[in-house]
């Protein structure tokens, strides 16, 4: 049933950790002056790092205590179907591979059937190899290609005609800050990242007319800092274990060349394990600003969730910046700021002087100029 939000159904109202936090009035985010109404989400349509993630899972908590309803979409592989069903009478639980555009598309289907909608599809598909690009095999590339990307592509394939059709759709896309800067180690997983920033950006300028959303999210690194979590069951747990050390990543054994700790290609497993240390971002504050995300008016392209995220990104541009004002000065002339700086002769007919046919020989004299050798 769909319309005004309804009560919380006995789930567990939002964190007090989310107490006060709030998208900048700019997007118009669900509030007083925009009260939000009840949305169906897709969270997860992953092959690693789907709603059962730690991401993955507070979305789905955060959005079914804002009584919105929720498909959350398991691991094909690491979950059963069972294991996914019966979490909530709001949640539905299905399986997907992100890499096989039938299971996306039957993954939709259910939920147009079982909702009667979908308003907003979260994407969190993650998956990658830690080692240098000479170390990483084609298997290897295809692998990281196949579900960050390919993965993304076959989401937005999948239900673009649907959003079309209702002239109403929002894609909440988890990119991440590999996105937006290279990283040694982590060759093919940024260019994937790299991939899907450029995909989701080109998207938006086709879509726009349809009244479709994109937001790209970059978390840094996550913490489970929920007072309970889910378990694979979806059921209450008081298990507040961390992630896995290296997350969503498989760590190749580097080859000689790459072997020492202190190579360069090595840094990717440092940074990982220390962030999976640390773990720095809230995913409850995360989940709690996705789902603002969905409801607001006007989203933002991109989304920086975490200090680490922000200034990560910010360092990268001030980079770029920097490069472009030191050898701006060595950028070319256009043609027609050539042409205003050097006029042609009196009587001299510029649009033939630069004319060639075939046979001509371009030669360059000392001064730099181009001198043309007529055959």
């Amino acid at each position: 049933m769909r319309g005004s939000m309804a009560a919380s159904r006995d789930y567990p109202s939002p964190s007090t950790l989310t107490s006060g936090l709030t998208l900048p009035s700019t997007c118009d985010p669900p509030g007083e002056e925009n009260p939000p109404t009840q949305k169906t989400w897709i969270v997860g349509l992953a092959k690693v790092f789907g709603a059962t993630g730690h991401m993955g899972r507070s979305i789905v908590k955060t959005c079914l205590s804002h009584g919105d309803n929720v498909t959350a979409v398991g691991r094909v592989g690491e979950h059963t179907l069972d294991q996914m069903q019966g979490w909530h009478d709001s949640c539905l639980g299905l399986l997907c591979d992100v890499r096989v555009s039938k299971t996306v598309e039957s993954v939709i289907e259910n939920t147009i059937r079982h909702f009667g909608a979908v308003d907003v599809i979260v994407n969190c598909t993650g998956y990658g190899v830690i080692g240098a690009c000479e170390d990483q095999d084609v298997c290897d590339l295809r692998a990281q290609f196949e579900t960050n990307f390919f993965g993304c592509l076959n989401i937005v394939q999948q239900s673009l005609p649907y959003f079309r059709k209702r002239n109403a759709g929002r894609y909440l896309i988890f990119s991440s800050t590999s996105g937006a800067l290279g990283v040694p180690g982590l060759g093919p997983y940024c260019a994937t990242k790299y991939a899907v920033e450029g995909l989701i950006e080109s998207l938006l300028y086709e879509v726009d007319a349809f009244n479709i959303k994109a937001t790209l999210v970059a978390p840094g690194h996550l913490r489970l800092d929920e007072p309970t979590g889910l378990d694979d069951k979806g059921s209450d747990s008081a298990d507040k274990s961390r992630l896995p050390t290296y997350g969503h990543f498989l760590v190749k054994s580097p080859s000689q060349p790459y072997e020492s700790q202190n190579a360069p290609a090595a840094h990717a497993k440092r940074v990982v394990q220390w962030l999976s240390n640390q773990q720095p971002t809230s995913a409850v504050k995360s989940a709690e600003l996705t789902w603002q995300l969905g409801h607001c008016s006007f989203p933002p392209l991109r989304l920086l969730l975490g200090s680490f995220a922000v200034e990560s990104i910010r360092d990268r541009l001030r980079c770029i910046i920097e490069e472009i004002e030191d050898w701006k000065h060595l950028s070319f002339p256009r043609a027609d700021d050539r042409d205003q700086q050097t006029p042609q002769p009196a009587g001299e007919d510029s649009t033939s002087q630069h004319q060639l046919t075939p046979g001509d020989e371009i030669t360059e004299v000392a001064d730099g100029d181009m001198e043309i050798d007529e055959g």
